[in-house]
């Protein structure tokens, strides 16, 4: 069992990266609309039959032809591994639809553990339960259930939650395996053209929509045989015994991840902002490439060099290094700039923030400069908050004289070349200039 890279197994993105595929979906776009529209009209209908007759085979083929016509084409592989006298059938999770496509080939019910209740619920194909009681209570139920004469076979997944099926296979839970001895593993592959399928904050109304929107999404549904629980084994040790009989079948590898980490992971990419080609500072870009080839210690004082990069962006990330490998401490750190740097990065370069020099041959006076407003890093929230306060004002009253002093030298050209123009006296160009 593995614990494979967790970006792998969920997309994370609607839309392909290749260029030419985004073009092709550009194209197909008007088509994928009208589309999506009809079937919007025929889902209404195809609903209101499965409703309408009862369970069957007529009914199930009837369905099936109708959700072909939605795009949704079911491929079954080793039908006659169905065990008819096995009370739970067990798949790996891909789609907010697999129980519906499972339920095309063999009558067998869902039950809903998370989500809405009710008539969404019903609509949608779950069995309703009362989850609010405890998972101990839920499992008792279905355990019940199972052992109950004539009734349907139970279809659950034991990840809990979906992946995109191309890498890995989340940790399965081991409850589902505490209902009977003999379960029957479901091996599920889906495929899809242009767009992936599907993204882990997007809603199953979401998923529906785009599902009638692409030309077809083809699920593979392979059954496996009948899998029982030795003497002696435990729920986990069997639950890891049919994980790798799914994963095996799939060509995927199992994996340790569950269904926190994977919130935890998305959590993690909403809270991380992207980084663009045109909001990345060249010191940045240096910075993560260094990141990218040092090992975890050097990654924690590359993070740290960041911080203090972040706050002063002038100073060289060298400098910023050999002072943290001292303190190891990003306050410490760039306190120590701050009080040993003997003059501010504008002094020291000679030059405005425009690129012109002070003493420029067309200025006719001393052009503006702009200081610090800090003499050194505040060591409370409050007194850095005030500096920046006194340094956004320092910087708007340089940016208000710079403007100034600009205008003043316009305005006095112009009034030469229109004293040029118009050929007035020379002699008043001296009193036009000073």
């Amino acid at each position: 069992m593995e614990n494979r890279g967790i970006d792998d197994m969920f997309d994370f993105r609607r839309f392909p990266k290749d260029a030419v595929l985004l073009l092709l979906l550009l194209i197909y776009s008007p088509v994928g609309i009208c589309l999506m529209l009809i079937r919007i009209f025929l889902g209404v209908h195809v609903f209101l039959v499965s409703c309408a007759l009862p369970e069957s085979f007529v009914r199930s083929f009837i369905v099936r032809v109708m959700c072909s016509v939605l795009g949704m084409h079911v491929r079954q592989k080793n039908p006659r591994s169905r065990d008819r006298n096995t009370k739970l059938y067990l798949c790996n999770h891909v789609t907010e639809f697999d129980h519906n496509i499972i339920n095309l080939l063999t009558p067998c019910h869902t039950p809903q553990l998370e989500g809405s209740t009710g008539f969404v619920c019903w609509a949608r194909g779950f069995m309703e339960i009362n989850s609010a009681s405890g998972q101990e209570a839920v499992g008792e139920s279905l355990q019940r259930y199972c052992s109950t004469r004539g009734t349907p076979p139970l279809l659950l997944f034991p990840e809990e939650d979906t992946t995109n099926g191309r890498a890995g296979l989340l940790k399965f839970s081991s409850w589902p395996f505490s209902l009977t001895d003999s379960i029957q593993p479901v091996a599920l592959r889906v495929t899809r053209p242009l767009i992936a399928l599907g993204t882990p904050e997007s809603s199953w109304l979401t998923e529906l929509l785009w599902t009638f929107f692409v030309p077809c999404t083809v699920y593979h549904v392979s059954w496996l045989p009948s899998v029982s629980r030795q003497d002696g084994e435990s729920m986990q040790e069997f639950a890891n015994k049919v994980q790798e009989l799914l994963a095996g079948e799939l060509g995927l590898v199992s994996t340790k991840i569950t269904k926190g980490d994977k919130a935890e992971h998305v959590k993690r990419k909403r809270r991380t902002v992207p980084q663009t080609s045109t909001g990345v500072r060249p010191g940045s870009m240096g910075l993560g490439f260094m990141v990218q080839s040092l090992g975890t210690e050097d990654h924690r004082v590359a993070k740290m060099a960041q911080q203090v990069k972040d706050v002063l962006p002038h100073v060289p990330l060298n400098v910023i290094a050999m002072d943290l490998a001292k303190t190891n401490c990003v306050d410490t750190t760039i306190t120590n700039l701050l009080e040993n740097k003997e003059e501010s990065p504008m002094e020291a370069t000679g030059t405005s923030a425009f690129g012109c020099s002070s003493n420029s041959v067309y200025s006719s006076g001393p052009a503006p400069t702009i200081k610090p407003a800090a003499k050194c890093f505040g060591r409370s929230p409050t007194d850095r908050h005030l500096s920046l306060q006194e340094r956004k004002e320092a910087l708007y009253n340089f940016a208000r004289r710079y403007c100034f002093f600009l205008a003043s030298m316009l305005r006095r050209y112009f009034m030469l070349l229109y004293c040029y123009i118009m050929e007035v006296n020379l002699a008043f160009i001296p009193q036009l200039l000073f």
